[in-house]
């Protein structure tokens, strides 16, 4: 087990819990339906995520380059759901952030490299 790889999935779900207790109540009356959409697939995302990296940083030892596979997919986590936070929550902070729409389709083609190493690393071990 990796303790900093289990940790940071485990923030991940804690902050991704957080965030959505956040958008259900105190959003709500702020954002529009599309923005509440746009918030709750940044939020679903982490959440797997962070499972992902629980599951993961459990079995560290049994995976090839295990460093490389879990900070892909903190760091495209981080892209993809923090950019849509924040381009949702834009207009209420009276921030134009719309110069942040590049980083959203950034982190989830990291997310998609790192899931595409797994299943490569999961066909080879099972072809063995």
């Amino acid at each position: 087990m990796k303790s900093t790889i289990v940790l940071t999935g485990a923030l991940f779900i804690l902050t991704g819990i957080i965030l959505g207790a956040f958008g259900a109540h105190a959003l709500q009356n702020h954002l529009n339906i599309e923005e509440l959409d746009s918030f709750q697939t940044g939020i679903q995302y982490q959440l797997y995520h962070g499972l992902a990296l629980l599951i993961l940083g459990f079995n560290y030892d049994k995976i090839r380059r295990p460093s490389l596979l879990c900070w892909g997919i903190v760091f495209g986590t981080v892209l993809f759901s923090g950019s849509i936070y924040l381009l949702a929550l834009d207009a209420p902070m009276g921030i134009k952030l719309s110069f942040l729409w590049p980083v959203t389709p950034l982190g989830g083609t990291l997310l998609i490299l790192s899931w595409a190493t797994l299943v490569y690393q999961l066909i080879v071990r099972i072809r063995k």
